[in-house]
């Protein structure tokens, strides 16, 4: 490895360069890759030609930790998916990396700091008008060097306090020795110099420091002043730009016009073919319209130009790809109506539980014989009296179904939205943000009893109802309905398979999940994924989703294929990856999606698609879509304080099964066994779980006894008498959609609360 071209410690605005050894995978292991250092960016090229034109990834230095492993070795990571495992050649060459990223980031964490500060110093109207070229430039040159000379002035500023107080220590140990004759007198003479040097220091220390204040106040208003001038210059520019590729627009729309069914023959040979964009897989890949300049255009033009041109250049629409809507790089909250004033919640929720008792995880004893076997058949205690088994959380499944409506405020905007395939994104992303909570949640939920209900009236607050009841106990299932004041119903029937392989747990939800929005009726429907609980003997607990998915538009035949990358040590790309294409009923793509279950999903508008490039895995060519600028639709919320000491559980499972009155006697919340586990009681809720385990198969004998007294010796001697359960709220039906037998909510529950009428349901607890 080579010395950096500034081998000394440099401020963090200058550059610093030079080779260091990244870590990349088991494989290859250590590769040497050329680093460059500058504004507070660390990024890195696998040659030194590399920089012109293809930087292989930058971590900002504001948001970084930097720590250091060993002589050689350091780490640098944002906290996100980015963290570069480096080393150095020696412990020198790592000291300068380590002093010149610490300056960097200090620099550019002040930078960040201020640049988020109000505009309250800065009067817009203070902001230069003309020749912001040359001006910005000189400005910004001038408060570079007075930032690099300020921070002079405080590096001089410790060092002159860290060596005068070294030098008069000195000086004290000196005359501690108690010297005699002239050795005496100059010794006390050098003290004298030394005590006025220091009075000397300290006066040019405070005047630093005021000039340090002085520097730092005016220099936010410079930035902002430099800020506004920056921006008023890109706006221009991006209207040059705008106002340039018009007219290119233009000049195309008049010579296709010439040609007219030729011109329209060759545009649409260029682009996929019907249906061809819904091949998705690993193969696909997602450019930026702006990265390179092709020879055709993909940034899109005025939105009048496309309703004047279409009758003129058809060829037109299949290179400019349009939609129900204008092009714009808008996001797509900007199509909604203004939101309404925020309902006042009619309670404060709460927002802790006990803490979860620190058991040691050990499955082995209960597992050993389940291997194979239906997880739901398989009893599993609250806490095996010998082991200490943790392994239920204190919810049930009714609850943890409910927890799909954490991002509820997605379909809110979904229902807003006036194009479908706008709409669509916004379904896509509430489908994948229900796997954001199961993230770090390893433990089970209870199984719900028969007849089990769970109501979550949001109304006033979010402006939904929702209720679950368990309909079916083997195979267990769980019937779900939401209404929302805000134009959307959500209605599911899931039921859950498992298998238990010894390394691994696979969880395969079954059923179909239907969305329907009363603007435009449009009726979605998709399926969830696989969950996968990884490291069930040894190691720690990990869950992993993958598969894939379509939502489909029953209304416009519009689709969304999502596609969830199962986890690989060996993999280049971000861990809990998810790509989707959202297409048309002819299969022309129009948005893509991208992202992470965990953590956020954003959506591009697709400009131009077409099949090229490398050819991918078994010898498929690649579909490469030319895009907009990336925009963010969904976000995780944060979990709450504390939440490693409670289950993992987010804001919303907190308050699921917080005690509230006049609910159904058959509610979650009232089931005894749930509340004594969260509650800490392990042994009393072990019991109580036995008890009503019991109970309920007590109930189904008598049912299937009723029966067996019901029937006619003909049918009798069919087969076994059988249990003829109905459920209360939600009755048996085949779906006109999928054509599934299901269960869909008749009504009357939210009637028989209004008059605490619950006569009619079973005594389950």
């Amino acid at each position: 490895m080579t010395e950096p071209k500034t081998p000394t410690s440099t401020p963090a605005g200058d550059t610093y360069k030079g080779w260091v050894f990244k870590w990349t995978n088991y494989i290859k292991g250590y590769q040497r890759r050329w680093f460059v250092l500058s504004n507070g960016l660390l990024s890195y090229y696998r040659t030194q030609a590399e920089m012109g034109h293809t930087c292989r990834g930058t971590i900002n230095l504001a948001t970084a930790t930097i720590t250091v492993d060993d002589a050689c070795n350091f780490v640098i990571s944002n906290g996100g998916a980015q963290t570069y495992h480096l080393k150095a050649s020696c412990e020198v060459e790592r000291q300068r990396w380590i002093t010149a990223l610490e300056l960097a980031k200090a620099k550019a964490a002040r930078m960040q700091a201020e640049s988020d500060d109000s505009g309250d110093d800065f009067s817009p109207t203070t902001a230069p008008g003309q020749g912001g070229g040359s001006q910005n430039s000189e400005v910004q040159s001038a408060l570079r060097t007075l930032g690099s000379k300020v921070e002079d002035l405080s590096t001089c500023n410790d060092l002159i306090s860290k060596h005068g107080s070294a030098l008069q220590r000195s000086l004290s140990e000196l005359d501690s020795l108690r010297l005699t004759g002239e050795a005496g007198d100059k010794i006390r003479q050098v003290t004298e110099r030394a005590t006025l040097f220091r009075i000397t220091s300290n006066a040019m220390i405070n005047a630093c420091r005021d000039f340090l204040t002085l520097a730092q106040a005016h220099s936010k208003r410079w930035q902002k002043a430099l800020q506004a001038e920056r921006d008023q210059r890109v706006r221009l520019e991006e209207t040059l730009e705008q106002l340039a590729k018009q007219h290119n627009h233009l000049e195309r729309a008049f010579r296709g016009a010439a040609q007219a069914n030729a011109s329209s023959d060759n545009k649409s040979a260029s682009g996929p073919g019907k249906g061809e964009a819904s091949d998705e897989d690993d193969d696909n890949e997602f450019f930026d319209a702006m990265e390179e300049a092709p020879e055709f255009i993909t940034v899109p033009a005025d939105p009048q130009f496309h309703k004047r041109s279409s009758s003129n250049a058809s060829g037109l629409n299949s290179e400019m790809c349009p939609d129900d809507q204008s092009l714009n790089e808008e996001p797509l909250a900007m199509n909604q109506e203004s939101p309404s004033q925020e309902l006042i919640p009619l309670k404060k929720r709460r927002t802790r539980i006990p803490d979860k008792p620190n058991y040691s995880l050990n499955l082995w004893s209960i597992m050993k014989n389940c291997i194979g076997k239906e997880l739901s058949k398989i009893p599993m205690p609250v806490e095996e009296p010998v082991t200490k088994v943790n392994f239920n959380e204190p919810i049930s499944m009714l609850q943890r179904l409910s927890e799909d409506l954490e991002y509820h405020e997605l379909l809110d905007k979904a229902a807003k939205c006036h194009s479908s395939l706008e709409q669509m994104c916004y379904v896509a992303a509430f489908c994948v943000s229900a796997y954001s909570t199961t993230v770090y949640r390893t433990g089970k939920p209870f199984n719900p009893l028969l007849g089990e209900t769970y109501e979550l009236d949001r109304r006033r607050e979010s402006g939904y109802r929702s209720l679950c009841e368990q309909v079916s106990h083997h195979p267990p299932a769980a019937a779900h309905h939401v209404l929302s004041d805000r134009g959307w119903t959500l209605r599911q029937e899931i039921t859950v398979a498992s298998k238990f392989r010894g390394k691994y747990l696979s969880i395969m939800p079954l059923g179909t999940i239907h969305a329907i929005f009363a603007k435009g009726n449009n009726h979605y429907t998709w399926k969830k994924v696989t969950t996968t609980v990884h490291n069930i003997i040894v190691g720690k607990l990990w869950i992993d989703q993958s598969g894939e998915i379509d939502v489909v538009n029953h209304t416009t035949g519009d689709r969304c294929h999502l596609k969830f990358a199962p986890y690989s040590y060996f993999s280049r790309d971000v861990a809990r990856k998810v790509t989707g294409v959202v297409m048309d009923k002819d299969g022309k793509a129009h948005y893509v999606l991208s992202g992470t279950w965990d953590e956020k999903m954003e959506f591009s508008r697709v400009m131009q698609s077409s099949r090229g490039g490398e050819n991918g895995t078994e010898g498929k060519q690649k579909t490469v879509y030319q895009t907009l600028k990336a925009r963010e639709v969904w976000r995780r919320n944060p979990l709450p304080e504390g939440a490693d000491t409670m289950y993992y559980f987010t804001s919303l499972a907190l308050t699921l099964n917080e005690p509230e009155e006049g609910v159904a006697p058959t509610d979650s919340r009232r089931r005894p066994d749930q509340r004594l586990m969260e509650d800490g009681r392990w042994e009393e809720a072990n019991a109580e779980k036995q008890r009503l385990e019991e109970k309920q198969r007590s109930a189904r004998r008598e049912r299937e006894r009723e029966a067996a007294s019901q029937r006619t010796p003909s049918q009798s001697e069919e087969g076994a008498p059988h249990d003829n359960y109905k459920a209360l709220w939600f009755e048996d039906c085949e779906d006109r959609i999928t054509g599934e037998h299901i269960h869909i909510y008749k009504g009357g529950y939210w009637e028989a609360k209004e008059q605490g009428s619950w006569e009619n349901c079973p005594d389950i607890f």
